[in-house]
């Protein structure tokens, strides 16, 4: 056994024969059926590292001045709809410390007004461009500080979108690791940059709505929450591979998710906290748990959460598993104060971090209403001021989301209509798509209906429209100031009246979407997740309806993900196709950019459009399938989702991954690999430095108690004890139970380092780069265009994809001009995932690239010479 594992095996990491997230054998038909998550102990605590330092001072000496009540404080969430945000932590009045506020959402300033409403992220990843990857970060995070906010509760890389019919997959970038960790990176990084911390989501393997936390379903009664079953390799080499990039990029905060994984609640999960993402990922960073995603007090707390939201056990009960509890657990020993201070430590330097210290905006907004006076908690009817001041933190960012969706625009189909010339004899638009809502664009809480022109997806990860420019309205504008003739139908339902329509016009373009969201919201029956991957409002029938009788028909799809569209895409008379995602406010405008050819398109799928649901792979489950236990969701693809599956299964898609047309043509040539010499991998060795202990707690328990002048308001959440009995203070009949905690959950003393580990991100040669490569792109046409050119590689073995992405740029390219195309392949890039020796390593196996336009339009290859770096 190789000494690693054997260490492992020593700790308690490791079973005889087996290796972490690795399963038990069992008379399940699934080998990952009833999968075991080990423990890991204690809690890594932060050490400023990487550029971590300079902000773990500060924090140090910040955490050194709290008592302990002001240490649980700023630990514990004050309770739903208790403060302006959706989640604050509690002010420490003593250091004029205002209450940290934690608002919605990854696309924009959720339940505020004078806000914007950027493109969804899965949109965004359409753009293949850092660049705006970055900006869009950048702008979200200064609104989200122009309103007081001090963590912004985005990005999202979880969902991936192992399954195309997740409901929250749009929140996200794309189910390809290495673009979505690029785009990741660029956000945080973007809004950091503008002074905010960034809380990434949803941590990890929370991949649908249904089942995602324990409680009553729907006509099922009680079903335990969904555990998600997942081996090792492919825990590390496709799910969690973003948020090591988002870690390595330094994002403040990381939130544990909803669900189960390997039969143990994430967000008190010791292994994918303690060990994986604050050992080996080396994260700097605080764990906050998801909304209610907290299950236990202590048991969380040395599992490594570092801040719980709400703060309640339930929204408004009252109760919570830390504040008063928390205070108890370090009183009578239970939980060290070392993991207090830890915990503390680790918020303070995300404060730090991006520079919350030097920006003065205290929150001048109130989620739970619009009023300018009302009161600020409330829930609990306290505190009668001014909430909302109506600041307008917008600037003019609306042009870069009206340039950032065009960008985003993917052209999947073109005969030559387009672009239009804006003098086309006679236009017609039809679908519901194309219009206004009915109730006004934020006449659904939380977008949580299907009406009008879909520009974002429901749930939590919306923000308000400070208005949506329709496509019917865009299009209009550019056809009457062309002195030509439009008319529409906007009722997809109205098949006379778009049958004697379309047999009169010169072009129609038709818009469908399909939508989906959230889980606490249902809309066409669809619980958050899609029941299917049909074009929503029988879309279908209105394209056919439509091309049936006019052969100049424009299909434009707004939509979460991929579609199905075997019933229209390769119809003669349906002459483009183009797929515009959720585009935000400047949605009609963005469009009639590309139609009308101001932008030329260079979007490319973020995902693959397939013809059944059946070919990306294991569905969702709908139903229970354990009674009330947990259903077990068995990852047995492993990193075989999307383009990988078609790949795999030797599948024809519609469209693939990364393709997407343009008004020009480009060629490519001249591929060159220059191999550099990045010297030999090593493991990080060594140990770490015992947990620091910062300032004492008193034991006099009469300084804990709720203070004479303090009125309780409404379900607000306080660190006070109300006895000196300390089990009578803390409401548990069970208090003093005699339970053995986890061995090694309150050790302090110097622990081994990780060998994986090393660097926020991981060790750091994994981002040495091994080789560089450049190509030549050339322009064909007339027009000026952009192509993002795009680097696979082939990891050869037998486990492996036939193609992984490991490389991509958006170049803008003049017509008959040559540029040259870069990209680096790094260590990390070459490497598998060894669970025997848990470290990556580069396989003995022949690698080679290829370049080109898509996943399956691959121009230029070449061998890749990696035999001094493996073993």
């Amino acid at each position: 056994m190789h000494r690693l594992a054997q260490a492992l095996l020593a700790i308690g990491l490791v079973r005889a024969q087996t290796y972490p997230n690795n399963t038990n054998p069992t008379n399940s038909s699934s080998p990952l059926n009833n999968a075991e998550s080990p423990p890991f102990y204690p809690s890594p605590w932060i050490e400023g590292t990487g550029d971590w330092a300079e902000a773990y001072a500060k924090a140090q000496a910040f955490v050194r001045q709290l008592t302990l009540l002001e240490k649980v404080n700023l630990t514990t969430g004050t309770g739903w709809q208790s403060d302006n945000c959706v989640g604050n932590v509690g002010e420490i009045p003593r250091l004029g410390f205002k209450a940290i506020c934690m608002q919605d959402s990854p696309l924009g300033v959720r339940f505020a007004d004078y806000v914007s409403a950027f493109p969804a992220g899965g949109t965004v990843a359409a753009s293949w461009d850092r660049g705006e990857f970055y900006r869009r970060g950048y702008q979200m995070g200064s609104e989200h500080r122009g309103k007081g906010v001090d963590v912004q509760l985005g990005p999202v890389v979880g969902p991936i979108g192992r399954n195309p019919k997740g409901g929250r997959n749009w929140e996200g970038f794309s189910p390809d690791p290495y673009l979505s960790g690029h785009a990741v990176a660029e956000t945080v990084r973007g809004i950091q940059d503008a002074g905010v911390i960034a809380c990434t989501k949803h941590y990890i393997l929370n991949e649908q709505e249904h089942f995602r936390s324990p409680g009553n379903f729907q006509d099922f009664g009680f079903v335990d929450a969904i555990s998600t079953n997942v081996d090792d390799k492919t825990l590390h080499e496709l799910y969690l591979w973003p948020f090591a990039d988002a870690v390595r990029a330094g994002t403040g905060s990381i939130m544990c998710s909803y669900n189960k994984a390997n039969n143990s609640q994430v967000c008190q999960n010791s292994y994918l906290q303690n060990y994986i993402l604050k050992g080996e990922l080396g994260f700097q960073g605080f764990i906050m748990s998801d909304w209610d995603a907290q299950h236990s007090g202590v048991s969380s707390t040395q599992a490594g959460l570092d801040m719980t939201m709400p703060g309640d056990t339930d929204f408004n009960s009252g109760y919570s598993f830390w504040g008063t509890n928390l205070t108890i657990s370090v009183l009578n020993g239970t939980i060290p104060q070392w993991r207090l201070d830890d915990a503390a430590t680790r918020i303070m330097a995300a404060y730090y971090y991006v520079g919350r210290d030097q920006d003065n905006t205290t929150t001048n907004f109130n989620s739970w209403t619009r009023e300018t006076y009302n009161y600020r908690n409330f829930y609990g009817k306290a505190d009668y001021e001014i909430v909302n001041q109506h600041i307008d933190v917008r600037d003019e960012h609306f042009r870069t989301i009206r340039s950032s969706a065009a960008k985003s625009t993917v052209l999947l189909k073109n005969n030559g209509v387009l672009p239009l010339s804006g003098n086309e004899k006679w236009t017609a638009v039809f679908g519901e798509d194309a219009g206004e809502n009915l109730y006004g664009p934020n006449g659904c809480a939380d977008r949580g209906c299907d009406n009008g022109t879909l520009a974002m997806g429901w749930g939590s990860g919306t923000a308000d429209f400070p208005y949506l420019v329709t496509p019917l309205e865009a299009i209009k504008r550019e056809v009457v100031d062309n002195g030509g003739l439009l008319t529409s139908v906007i009722d997809n339902y109205a098949y006379s009246q778009i049958q004697a329509m379309a047999a009169q016009v010169s072009v129609a373009i038709v818009f469908v979407n399909a939508d989906s969201g959230e889980g606490y919201i249902t809309v066409d029956t669809n619980f958050g997740d899609r029941n299917n991957l049909t074009i929503w409002h029988d879309g279908d029938t209105l394209i056919q309806n439509v091309s049936s009788l006019c052969n100049n028909t424009v299909v434009v799809i707004h939509s979460v993900g991929p579609v199905l569209v075997n019933s229209f895409y390769d119809s003669e008379n349906v002459t483009a196709v183009l797929w515009a995602g959720l585009p935000g406010q400047e949605s009609g405008n963005a469009i009639a950019d590309v139609l009308y050819g101001r932008v030329n398109p260079g979007g490319k799928l973020p995902f693959t459009f397939g013809t059944s649901a059946e070919e990306y792979g294991p569905d969702l489950i709908y139903t229970p399938i354990a009674g009330n236990a947990s259903p077990q969701d068995n990852f047995e693809e492993g990193v075989f989702i999307d383009y990988r599956a078609f790949d795999q299964k030797n599948i024809t898609p519609v469209y693939e991954f990364g393709f997407g047309l343009s008004y020009t043509t480009f060629s490519y040539s001249n591929l060159a690999v220059q191999k550099l010499n990045a010297g030999a991998y090593t493991p990080t060795t060594g140990q770490t430095s015992a947990a620091p202990t910062l300032g004492n707690f008193s034991t006099d328990l009469n300084e804990y108690q709720w203070p004479a002048n303090l009125t309780r308001e409404g379900t607000f959440i306080y660190p006070y004890l109300n006895s000196t009995d300390l089990a009578e203070a803390s409401f548990d009949p069970e208090y003093g139970l005699n339970y053995t905690w986890p061995a090694g959950s309150s050790d302090g003393s110097p622990q081994p380092r990780i060998p994986a580990g090393g660097a926020p991100g991981g060790n750091p040669q994994l981002w040495d780069v091994l080789f560089t490569v450049t190509a030549s792109i050339t322009n064909n046409g007339t027009l000026p265009g952009d192509e993002v050119v795009q680097l696979y590689l082939s990891l050869g073995g037998p486990e492996d994809p036939p193609v992984v992405l490991r490389g991509f740029d958006r170049l803008s390219i003049q017509p008959n001009q040559t540029v040259t195309f870069r990209t680096d392949i790094l260590r990390r890039d070459v490497s598998n995932w060894e669970t025997e020796t848990q470290n990556w390593v580069i396989s003995d196996y022949p690698k080679k690239i290829y370049v080109g336009a898509s996943s399956r339009r691959l121009y230029l290859e070449a061998e890749l010479d990696l035999s001094e770096y493996q073993s």
